[in-house]
């Protein structure tokens, strides 16, 4: 009894004596990096179920997430929110330095002048505020 009662105490002691002497973890700069939105540029008019390109500028994209990948979001203005569609990305896993992706404008959308493209991946950033007009169905 003894001798396992010593065992138990000299592995604990152990364990102890090498996370003391473990070097202390040292803290990893995270890089918030928010790309400017060059298109749409802000004022425009997008039809709905039309081929439209998103852009961003990507001659500053810090080299340490160069080989990271974004999230293209629609979303609108209001109520002090920018109101994402996280659930229906107009694109994804598009390569940050591209600096530009197709997407098509969603056919069910309403009538807005407060519609904006959000780029989500190392950090998020919001276009200036453009229109997007339904388009009549053609039943």
């Amino acid at each position: 009894m003894f001798s396992s009662l010593f065992s138990v105490f000299s592995a604990l002691l152990l364990g102890f004596s090498y996370l003391a002497g473990a070097a202390p973890v040292q803290p990893v700069e995270m890089i918030a990096f928010a790309p400017t939105i060059t298109s749409p540029k802000g004022g425009e008019v997008w039809p709905t179920s039309s081929q439209q390109i998103v852009g961003w500028a990507t001659d500053n994209v810090p080299s340490e997430i160069q080989d990271t990948t974004v999230i293209v979001l629609l979303g609108y203005s209001a109520n002090d929110s920018e109101n994402l569609d996280y659930k229906n990305p107009l694109a994804s896993g598009v390569p940050i330095m591209d600096g530009t992706v197709q997407i098509t404008v969603p056919q069910n959308l309403t009538l807005r002048t407060d519609y904006i493209i959000v780029l989500i991946g190392d950090s998020g950033d919001a276009s200036n505020p453009f229109t997007i007009l339904p388009t009549p169905s053609l039943n």
